[in-house]
């Protein structure tokens, strides 16, 4: 069995009115992950995170969990959808969305919510991205956020194939830790201004900093998104 790796050392307290956010994770409702409500809490008190994303696929169930245990961080409700056409994150959902709809179906319901559309590792060949569709979705605005540092990426390359796009279209960029397991969580978060709801979140990602490392997903868990 392989060694836990210990924790990082707890970063510096930031300046008053910013915050430390990891914009995709994922607890055991995700099914593909392993990481318990109480794990969560215990991690974000570690890695002295504020703000996590918990972004289950197909479900919401592990957000809402989250924000009734009170897990010491707020929480954004998340969903990672599967669609044809590669994975689409909803940030700031109220409803959980299908995942055997098309992008066009997806991004809809995302907009009705009045969520945040967020293209998770667009580029990673070893996942379901939108790599081949961004460039058509951001055009037509329908993509809010690109995640430009997400810890699983082995190669940085598609990382910053991620950063390129989404400054050729003037999109913030993300990062997520696209934790499976606790000892991954904070692996890649922001430093960003304090926000509430959606509106002032992408405003606040104009002036966020990505701290981040490439942290391979647990072996039991394989390489999915």
């Amino acid at each position: 069995m392989a060694p836990v790796p210990p924790p990082p050392p707890r970063p510096a307290a930031l300046p008053p009115g910013r915050v430390r956010v990891d914009c995709h994770l994922h607890t055991a409702d995700s099914g593909d992950a392993r990481t318990t409500i109480d794990e969560l809490a215990a991690r974000v008190a570690e890695v002295g995170l504020d703000v996590v994303c918990v972004t289950e696929h197909n479900q919401i169930s592990g957000a809402l969990k989250a924000i009734e245990r009170d897990i010491g961080a707020r929480v954004v409700v998340g969903e990672e959808v599967r669609t044809a056409s590669g994975e689409i994150i909803g940030l700031f959902l109220t409803e959980r969305i299908p995942y055997v709809l098309p992008v066009p179906e997806v991004i809809a319901r995302i907009r009705a919510q009045e969520g945040v559309v967020y293209a998770p590792h667009p580029y990673d060949p070893e996942r379901s991205g939108l790599g081949r569709r961004l460039d058509e979705l951001c055009a037509a605005g329908d993509v809010d956020v690109i995640e430009a540092f997400n810890a699983k990426n082995p190669h940085d390359e598609h990382n910053r194939m991620a950063a390129e796009t989404a400054r050729r279209f003037g999109l913030p960029a993300a990062a997520g830790s696209d934790a499976h397991d606790p000892p991954g969580i904070g692996a890649a978060y922001l430093e960003m201004p304090d926000f509430d709801g959606p509106k002032e979140f992408l405003a606040a990602l104009h002036d966020a900093r990505v701290v981040g490392e490439y942290r391979p997903h647990a072996p039991r868990f394989g390489s999915r998104s």
